[in-house]
């Protein structure tokens, strides 16, 4: 297969080509296809899966280019990488979610995180629970994020209660959001590999992104937005039901949670478990539970979470 691409700048040729067209050598070589570049025309030669995937990484080339000057090697690479990735997964029957940073593959890697997505596609009220590392919260954070960037909804909201895990961490300096950052800390670490720090600094002064406790949930109705609670298990019966009533029209709702790390004083009330049974086969409500051999993380998190859970049984 041959194809002739025209270059969107020819003023940009000198950095999109490299010095001593570096760039263009690297993606040959990577991608096993033939480039010849003449002025402002490139032709690519070769399979029509090579042809394809360098044709890809020539427009994202381009599309960073646009406002800047120059483009260096590990930029040229974070690019090849993503077309790589994204081919793998789509050859492999998977959905990439569309987040803002373009370079950022995200899909879900295992069978219980494929329910885990399509569940919060189709329902609007997404109970998610299981052990550390199952991708729990960063699923849910990617799939509100893709959300937002299509324009299916207004706002993200991100709750989670305040209670420590088995410490007191004492009075805390600041204004409430610098009070509860800590604790929303896991849900910032997800989205900033989906979004610039600029980006994210000025949904939130725009209140795109809205971060709080879930005491200041009370009396509110969440409408077009998709609300996410963290950390369920440390929820109250009572906390939990006043939760889930904020849920307003367009809106969705992910509920996750481990509940075999809960911090209440009395664990047998937590709101997480009781909400389960409450409203397991609920139309409109999806319950998936993620099991260890979903876990994503360090495979040493794996042969921890199995050590721990051999104690319990």
């Amino acid at each position: 297969m041959e194809l002739t691409i025209t270059l969107e700048n020819a003023g940009s040729r000198a950095a999109l080509f490299g010095s001593g067209d570096r760039h263009l050598r690297l993606i040959r070589s990577t991608l096993g296809v033939q480039i010849t570049a003449r002025d402002s025309t490139i032709k690519l030669s070769g399979s029509t899966q090579a042809v394809g995937r360098a044709a890809a990484v020539l427009e994202e080339l381009q599309r960073t280019l646009r406002g800047r000057n120059t483009l260096d090697d590990e930029q040229v690479s974070q690019i090849l990488a993503h077309v790589l990735r994204a081919d793998e997964v789509h050859a492999a029957g998977g959905e990439v979610i569309d987040v803002y940073l373009r370079h950022t593959v995200i899909c879900p890697r295992t069978e219980g995180q494929t329910r885990y997505v399509d569940a919060i596609r189709d329902h609007d009220l997404v109970f998610c629970v299981g052990p550390a590392g199952t991708g729990k919260t960063y699923l849910a954070v990617a799939m509100a994020v893709a959300m937002l960037k299509a324009a299916r909804i207004q706002r993200i909201v991100l709750v989670r209660p305040a209670v420590e895990a088995g410490e007191k961490l004492g009075f805390l300096p600041g204004d409430m959001q610098a009070k509860v950052n800590p604790y929303l800390r896991p849900l910032f670490d997800a989205m900033h590999d989906m979004m610039t720090f600029e980006q994210i600094r000025r949904f939130i002064a725009n209140d795109v992104i809205e971060v709080a406790p879930l005491a200041f949930m009370r009396g509110r109705t969440l409408n077009n937005c998709v609300v996410i609670l963290d950390e369920a298990q440390n929820t109250t019966r009572a906390q939990m039901l006043m939760f889930l009533t904020r849920l307003g029209h367009d809106s969705k709702m992910i509920v996750t949670g481990d509940d075999s790390q809960i911090d209440l004083a009395a664990p047998e009330a937590s709101g997480v478990t009781d909400a389960l049974r409450r409203l397991r086969g609920m139309e409109g409500t999806a319950i998936v539970r993620l099991e260890p051999q979903d876990i994503v993380r360090h495979p040493l998190v794996n042969n921890i979470v199995a050590a721990y859970t051999r104690d319990r049984q």
